[in-house]
């Protein structure tokens, strides 16, 4: 059995493999952000059954790996070297975690992702933040939906950007003339540069998701506030525009040390309040109705464009957008949406 580990940097990814018995199988390889496929197919292309691990920073790269056959275990923390400011763990450090003890690794499961085994710490964290999150609520400064007495909701997508999806996403805002709002990570934004110059121009709005889509509970303050920063210059500089003043947290994960760090660091967070899971591709028909079911005035709709295959997303895209339009409801950025709630 061979095992490869995935870092990441400010410049792409790097993978090494190695053996059973800790040698090296091959020599290194880089990848920069925009090559991913090409990277997953080369790891699909092992002569030998083969394990990939990644750390809890890098929450991007798991769904489109699964999908494509390969068996993924993220390394925490405790079972890693020190993580720099700004970035993961070598990616040698990583293979070798694997190669000494694979049983020590979290195997994870599609429908979970980067989050497996632990929604039980995702949950405490959240209950713990409950009566910060609800004080900052009350300043205009945590936002989960809008005011429920205006027909209004704000369609929101994160990840991306992804091609062909967020460019499949954006034909189908433009032709009902609904904007939307886009959480991007900062790793696809300067390696998909037309799509967030195509959102700006086509008046949707942007968003921060942070540099590498990780955990923020398991970063320590400078680390978050590179993610953070890092991920808004990119963004910036992509669309051509300014940086985001609205940030969400991947997996809305937060402690309240955490939402202390937030408050020091961005304008404003954002939530949701309907969430079909179509990350989890349950299937078209799902994702809409579920959509559909739960939308009430001032809802925030989170779907994903970035992260795996999101072509169930572009498929349930236009009967989520007509069903809501039959109800008269009126689309906003998220911007609009949280003026009124001010």
């Amino acid at each position: 059995m061979y095992f490869s580990g995935i870092s990441w940097s400010g410049t792409g990814y790097e993978v090494v493999t190695l053996d059973e018995s800790g040698r090296p199988a091959g020599s290194p390889q880089r990848f920069e952000p925009g090559r991913t496929e090409e990277m997953i197919s080369s790891l699909r292309s092992s002569a030998e059954p083969l394990v990939t691990v990644i750390e809890s920073t890098n929450g991007i790269l798991d769904g489109r790996m699964m999908a494509a056959g390969l068996e993924v275990y993220r390394a925490d923390p405790g079972q890693l070297p020190e993580r720099p400011v700004f970035g993961s763990v070598s990616a040698a450090d990583l293979a070798r975690t694997a190669q000494r003890d694979l049983s020590a690794l979290t195997p994870l499961v599609r429908t979970r992702g980067t989050q497996t085994g632990r929604e039980a710490d995702l949950t405490a964290g959240m209950v713990a933040s409950t009566e910060m999150v609800t004080a900052l609520s009350a300043a205009g400064r945590w936002l989960e939906h809008g005011e429920r007495d205006r027909p209004q909701i704000a369609l929101t997508f994160d990840d991306g950007p992804l091609p062909p999806y967020t460019g499949r996403i954006l034909d189908i805002l433009e032709r009902y003339g609904v904007p939307a709002t886009f959480f991007c990570v900062g790793m696809n934004a300067g390696a998909h540069t037309d799509e967030l110059v195509r959102m700006r121009e086509q008046g949707h709005g942007l968003g921060n998701h942070t540099w590498s889509h990780p955990f923020l509970p398991e970063l320590s303050r400078a680390q978050l506030a590179e993610q953070i920063d890092r991920a808004g210059e990119a963004i910036a500089k992509a669309s051509g525009g300014t940086p985001p003043t609205v940030f969400r947290p991947p997996y809305g994960s937060r402690t309240p040390e955490v939402v202390r760090w937030l408050t020091e660091r961005v304008p404003k967070v954002a939530l949701w309040d309907v969430a079909p899971d179509d990350w989890s591709m349950p299937g078209a028909d799902v994702i809409a109705r579920d959509v559909l079911d739960q939308t009430r005035p001032g809802s925030v709709v989170l779907l994903h464009d970035g992260g795996g295959d999101r072509s169930q997303t572009v498929a349930a895209l236009p009967p989520i957008i007509e069903g809501l339009l039959a109800r008269d409801y009126r689309f906003v950025t998220l911007d609009e949406l949280s003026m009124a709630t001010v």
